[in-house]
């Protein structure tokens, strides 16, 4: 169903990072194949940084999900909730499309006043209620063996859409890198390859083993500059690794020290990526510059790793995995998908593809 004398469309995807970097193919192949159409989005503030001043975005609404949390006057943040809803309803938007299918995004389609709301079938917690137009698929939203990208570019598809290329689009964030940052990266040695260690993710039950990435580090760290990537929350993580690590002085730790624009450029002056299911494995993905070996136990790689030549995925080879739950709910032996994967492969990866370059 092509298009016919649309001017508006907003695009809901609230969160999380790496979701939300996997709808940019959706908005860049509505942009192309319809340039003159005003595309908007609603985003979380998490995942807000790719989306704002985006090429491809013409106006963001931002839902500021951190200041509501830390606003104890819940009657205010109703009031702002609805500040947002009354702006989005004056735009009289001609589509509205829901490609997260939660409660939480559905409840905004349904207020948006949008003419036609469209969402792929297969939505969770009754969010086809608030939909006027249900894209029939073969294979549901949460299917682990379908990739959200892919699933996403049939939505572009159904719009008449005809260039469906998994291309990503980031705002240029260069003015927001830090100065600390970037001379840090300058003293690197540029006779060696860069390695980047990104640990840590959201949910525990995608983290690999600490003695994983302990081996790992140790193997190469005499050969290549390696540098440790999190968020200062994760700071607990990386000082478990660091501590295991003999003659640890040359790797960079860059816990805590970075924005998601410094990530960017951390990744970009990088060769290989390593890291779990998580946003940083996305960012990587997403800028298209460094190799990366992702790791995953509780989630599918067949729905979320990065794919293309430059890109390896290992899994855990077990009968439970993936499993999709944020803890493991084995009775015996937690977290055995962890033991699956062993440092070695991704040691043999990492030769094989820098020997190569």
């Amino acid at each position: 169903m092509e298009i016919n004398n649309i001017k508006k469309i907003l695009i809901i995807r609230l969160s999380a990072l790496g979701d939300t970097i996997h709808t940019l193919p959706l908005a860049n192949a509505i942009k192309k194949q319809f340039p003159s159409v005003q595309l908007d989005w609603i985003v979380e503030d998490k995942a807000s940084k790719f989306i704002i001043n985006n090429p491809l975005i013409n106006n963001v609404y931002e839902l500021p999900k951190k200041k509501c949390k830390n606003n104890k006057n819940k009657f205010q943040n109703i009031i702002e909730f609805f500040k947002i809803i009354r702006k989005i309803q004056k735009e009289k938007y001609d589509i509205v499309i829901d490609t997260q299918q939660l409660l939480k995004s559905a409840i905004i389609l349904g207020l948006s006043g949008g003419k036609r709301r469209i969402a792929l079938d297969g939505g969770r917690e009754f969010s086809f209620l608030f939909a006027n137009e249900i894209i029939k698929t073969e294979r549901k939203q949460f299917d682990i063996n379908y990739h959200v990208v892919k699933r996403n570019l049939e939505i572009a598809k159904y719009l008449g859409c005809k260039d469906l290329k998994e291309d990503f689009i980031l705002p240029d964030l260069s003015k927001e890198y830090s100065k600390e940052i970037i001379e840090i990266i300058s003293k690197i040695d540029r006779n060696k390859k860069t390695i980047i260690i990104a640990p840590a993710t959201t949910w525990e039950n995608k983290h690999w083993e600490i003695d994983g990435w302990i081996e790992i580090i140790n193997v190469l760290k005499t050969e290549y500059n390696i540098i440790i990537t999190a968020t200062k929350q994760e700071e607990t993580l990386t000082q478990k690794i660091l501590s295991n690590i003999k003659n640890n002085e040359n790797i960079i730790d860059l816990t805590g020290k970075t924005n998601l624009a410094d990530i960017v450029y951390v990744y970009k002056n990088a060769d290989i990526v390593i890291t779990p299911d998580s946003g940083s494995c996305h960012i990587a993905w997403a800028i298209n510059k460094p190799y990366i070996i992702s790791l995953f136990f509780a989630t599918s790689e067949k729905r979320t790793a990065p794919f293309g030549d430059k890109y390896y995925s290992l899994s855990a080879d077990i009968a439970c995995s993936p499993c999709m739950k944020k803890k493991c709910h084995r009775s015996s032996e937690i977290n055995a998908c962890r033991k699956t994967i062993s440092p070695q492969k991704i040691i043999n990866i990492v030769k094989k593809v820098l020997q190569q370059k």
